[in-house]
């Protein structure tokens, strides 16, 4: 039997046959028990809610109310019908004039109009997925590596490894600053890379950051362009989550603005990949952008963006809703303001349980520290804790070792793609958690597992008893 498996094994490639897509993490794993058991308010109150999803569904009122009033804006209804023909015929992959204008308007209306795009230079792709493999395969050859400070989004691995051969190479950022990206870190990592002979491209940034929750400040990010200037390699800025900054809060700065300065940059290193499906919330758009200031590489990506376009159709809609300046200011103002509120009351009311967080401005997610209910300071402990939230509380958040995190017990939770019921039952179901740690703490008291759930091999599998152990990470918990 083994011996057939490998025989089939053989007629394939190594990506078909093999693991580098990175499925078998607890990121995944965490996507898995959800879909097989899914949180319904009604048909399955007591199935996994998705925290593990970090998708931005609190203004999709807004887009409605715009969609209803504007119908012309898709070809498939009776006012748009006469469009049709135009749009469904072939599109070549520069993509439609007016979507890259309306693209590039919106860019620079997120940043708060400081700096200006070329809409020539706009590169559509499949998702910002898509867009950072083609800027990989633009960048780098197999084996050649980038920079990128921990923790990173677990994608990742994925979206610039698995087809390209690309590597990543860790800087290591902890607790100890808050996650904080010093140049000393990413110096050090350069010269680790060198000493174990890899060559680095260039540097990733994810600002703001995922799945921190956190934007870079001017000083580090001039800091960070001084120094792939002086080394000489690329820098890559994921700024998909730009206009999630909380309201209140500082204005988010844009790699574009720091170049824009009187500083010295190569500005054919520096490039930005964005998309619709954060900021926007439109995922299942498939809207991603590359914005490059170097023309080789511009040249490069729109040809190998015949791959994974965003059809004509999306292209359309996305034209004439992003060039209502009305609908996109209050849009902004008004994700901006419900972002914030609902952080806000997460955030609170952990903090009422004994549950602190990372200091958070963006995003649609924050950083929570479980640390004090590991039973270890270590990722088994992690993980047993993990499971535990997975099968028990029945919420799929996302443990910081899938995000490549150096210190064990933080948890990704995003926050943003529920209705405030269901983060209440979240909440509800925590505090009742939080109740259960500390009554573990007694030896007459047991939890009783809900059910068993089975994870991918990669991680051990779930303990088949029907009652927590003495030996359970909450029993033996650290207080």
């Amino acid at each position: 039997m083994v011996s057939m498996l490998r025989k089939q094994e053989e007629l394939l490639s190594k990506i078909a046959s093999g693991n580098g897509h990175g499925e078998n993490s607890p990121y995944f794993d965490g996507w898995k028990a959800y879909e097989t058991d899914p949180y319904h308010p009604t048909e399955n109150p007591n199935g996994v809610i998705q925290m593990g999803l970090a998708e931005n569904q609190l203004c999709f009122d807004l887009v409605q109310d715009w969609l209803l009033s504007n119908p012309e804006a898709s070809i498939c209804t009776a006012e748009g019908v006469n469009y049709f023909r135009d749009i469904a015929i072939f599109q070549d992959y520069h993509g439609l004039p007016k979507f890259r204008n309306a693209v590039a308007n919106f860019m620079a209306k997120v940043r708060g109009n400081k700096v200006k795009y070329d809409p020539d230079r706009i590169v559509m792709s499949g998702g910002a997925t898509g867009a950072h493999e083609t800027v990989a395969f633009c960048l780098a050859d197999p084996g050649e590596a980038f920079l990128v400070p921990t923790p990173y989004y677990a994608g990742f691995d994925r979206d610039l490894r698995w087809r390209t051969g690309v590597q990543l190479f860790p800087v290591v950022c902890d607790s100890s600053n808050n996650f904080e990206i010093t140049r000393e870190a990413v110096e050090a990592a350069y010269e680790k890379a060198q000493e174990d002979n890899i060559r680095i491209k260039g540097l990733l940034l994810t600002n703001p950051s995922n799945p921190l929750g956190t934007y870079l400040d001017r000083e580090t990010l001039r800091s960070l362009v001084s120094f792939i200037n002086e080394k000489n390699i690329h820098l890559v800025c994921d700024e998909i989550y730009a206009a999630t900054v909380f309201m209140g809060q500082p204005d988010f700065i844009s790699i574009s603005e720091i170049i824009e300065e009187d500083i010295h940059c190569n500005r054919n290193l520096i490039h930005i990949v964005y998309s619709l499906s954060k900021d926007m919330g439109f995922p299942g758009f498939r809207v991603g952008i590359i914005y490059s200031y170097n023309d080789k590489v511009v040249s490069c990506a729109r040809k190998m963006s015949s791959f994974g376009l965003v059809s004509s159709q999306t292209q359309h809609l996305i034209a004439s809703m992003l060039s209502d300046d009305e609908f996109v200011d209050r849009f902004i103002t008004e994700s901006a303001k419900r972002l914030a509120e609902r952080h806000r009351d997460f955030t609170w009311g952990l903090s009422q349980m004994g549950i602190s967080c990372l200091k958070s401005n963006a995003g649609l997610f924050f950083w929570m520290d479980l640390r004090h209910l590991l039973k270890e300071q270590t990722y088994d402990g992690e993980m047993e804790l993990w499971k535990v939230i997975i099968n028990e509380v029945k919420l799929n958040v996302s443990p910081g070792s899938s995000f490549h995190c150096a210190n064990p017990g933080w948890f990704r939770v995003c926050f943003a793609n529920m209705d405030d019921e269901t983060m209440n039952i979240a909440l509800s179901r925590i505090r009742s958690f939080m109740s259960k740690y500390k009554e573990a703490k007694m030896p007459v008291k047991k939890l009783c597992w809900q059910r068993s759930l089975r994870l991918s091999t990669s991680f051990r599998r779930l303990d088949d008893t029907p009652c927590m152990s003495p030996q359970s990470p909450l029993v033996r918990a650290r207080t």
